[in-house]
């Protein structure tokens, strides 16, 4: 993930898009991880309600996803 990181107060989610993301609008994703929860949203729709999965399941997602 890349993404730039505004200073933000401690109750604040930083979101980061996907590296893959190619900017012309195409399917993408933007991750939020915070201490107990990582939530994961469309980033062509903000505005809809981000998936929110434990940290353990995402990593079994992520390291699934890269095989």
């Amino acid at each position: 993930m890349s993404g730039e990181k505004a200073r933000l107060g401690l109750d604040e989610t930083v979101w980061f898009k996907s590296s893959y993301s190619a900017g012309n609008g195409g399917e993408c994703v933007e991750v939020a991880v915070r201490p107990a929860r990582v939530h994961v949203r469309d980033s062509k729709d903000t505005t809809r309600t981000a998936l929110s999965v434990q940290p353990t399941a995402w990593t079994a997602f992520v390291d699934f996803a890269a095989l």
